[in-house]
């Protein structure tokens, strides 16, 4: 008698996704990198960034992604950076892993440095792969330094360093951030990485630093820790990486054997990120979507899609059709707290909250980071228990994120 035919299981968003290295996530949603700027002042994470994870925690997302994380305390890209280059504040980032796994969620550190595009300390000149200032208001004003062997064999230390504490103290991995044209993307970009040695020229060598800086993190991690990449699509300027080659380097991630590619795209001058920027191939959700179909179509990778998702009938879709094995969600999350509980139940979708306001500007930087602001006023909101919360206006925005930015410039730097 032939064994009876078992009919495939429909991947969903409530379904678990076991990683190469052996994690396995509860759900198939996750809550994107969000830049909270919740570190103290000596770069420790405070107690209200903990509380702030241990309520995502409770939110049912089976991964929780932090935001920012500085390898290196004399180049953050906000004031308030959790940093963590040495075990100084171990004890803070235990609580801060415990928070936020205590309810079953994988917690996965991103490791970050912000290159040319560095806010601070602002006595200090950034550094990137090339001296060229990046084209944007506000992060232009200071000329960086190339970066010499000596510099790059240290960041790459420190990328190190960096996840073995962060597994040390209880995090499930760590996701190394490639894309919003902080340091490892300027390196990816012909437009910002122009120099004529071993790290510049040939696409082969603008990705040379993000493989080498892959093989050190995992040879400190070991195999059976997450190791991820956010990576940019596309950065979507006339120059700039594209889709074309982002598919190669996306491709031999895969062969230096990471667990999770996040796709994302864009950068402080053109910050597709936030969807400010209009790409008109893009579907009405999901603003990376083809890419990562075009890149499911060379890869099995296990693929995580951020930015623009917002209905639970689309989520299921890209899931069932494979394209995609996780779904990245970011500012859902800094308007409620349990928005993956309400769509693995079916009861709340994402179009649904409310939306950080726009000025009628022609200047994409200014709404990104206005928008960018406005979320991060609800972090202390959800962290003092709030279940939603909806932001104040665009002037009270601006004027607190400026206010904050003058007193956290003066007591940081």
């Amino acid at each position: 008698m032939p064994p009876k035919s078992r009919t495939p299981r429909v991947v969903t968003v409530g379904s678990p996704l076991t990683l190469p290295c052996g994690v396995t996530l509860p759900n198939r949603l996750a809550k994107a990198a969000m830049s909270e700027q919740l570190g103290e002042i000596d770069g420790a994470p405070s107690q209200t960034l903990t509380r702030l994870y241990s309520a995502w925690g409770r939110g049912g997302a089976g991964l929780l992604i932090t935001g920012n994380v500085m390898i290196d305390r004399r180049a953050y890209v906000e004031p308030r950076n959790v940093t963590l280059e040495d075990d100084r504040h171990l004890e803070a980032v235990r609580n801060w892993a415990r928070a936020g796994s205590r309810d079953g969620a994988v917690m996965v550190m991103q490791i970050n440095h912000p290159g040319r595009v560095a806010v601070g300390p602002l006595h200090r000149r950034p550094v990137g792969p090339s001296a060229l200032r990046p084209q944007v208001i506000g992060y232009n004003l200071r000329k960086p330094c190339a970066l010499s062997f000596d510099d790059i064999a240290d960041l790459r230390r420190r990328y190190a360093r960096s996840a073995e504490l962060a597994v040390a103290a209880g995090f499930a991995g760590v996701q190394v951030h490639a894309a919003h044209g902080y340091l490892l993307s300027q390196f990816l970009s012909p437009l910002a990485n122009q120099r004529a040695d071993r790290y510049g020229g040939s696409a082969e060598n603008r990705r040379r630093l993000l493989l080498e800086v892959i093989a050190d993190v995992r040879a400190v991690i070991g195999p059976e820790a997450v190791l991820s990449v956010k990576l940019n699509s596309a950065d979507f300027q006339r120059k700039g990486l594209e889709e074309s080659e982002s598919l190669d380097v996306a491709m031999a991630l895969e062969q230096a054997g990471i667990d999770l590619l996040e796709i994302s795209g864009g950068n402080y001058e053109a910050p597709a990120m936030t969807g400010v920027v209009q790409d008109s191939t893009r579907e009405r959700e999901a603003y990376f979507l083809r890419y990562a179909q075009d890149l499911r179509a060379r890869s099995a990778m296990p693929l995580m899609l951020t930015g623009g998702i917002r209905t639970l009938g689309f989520m299921n879709d890209v899931l069932a059709q494979g394209a995609v094995d996780v779904i990245g969600l970011g500012r859902p999350f800094a308007v409620r707290p349990d928005i993956a509980a309400d769509l693995l139940s079916g009861t709340a979708e994402p179009e649904a909250l409310p939306t950080a306001p726009r000025i009628p500007l022609p200047v994409a930087p200014v709404n990104s980071y206005l928008q960018l602001a406005w979320h991060a006023a609800n972090f202390r909101r959800i962290a003092a228990g709030e279940k939603q919360v909806s932001g104040p206006s665009a002037a009270r925005t601006l004027a607190a994120a400026g206010a904050a930015m003058t007193v956290r410039a003066l007591t940081q730097f």
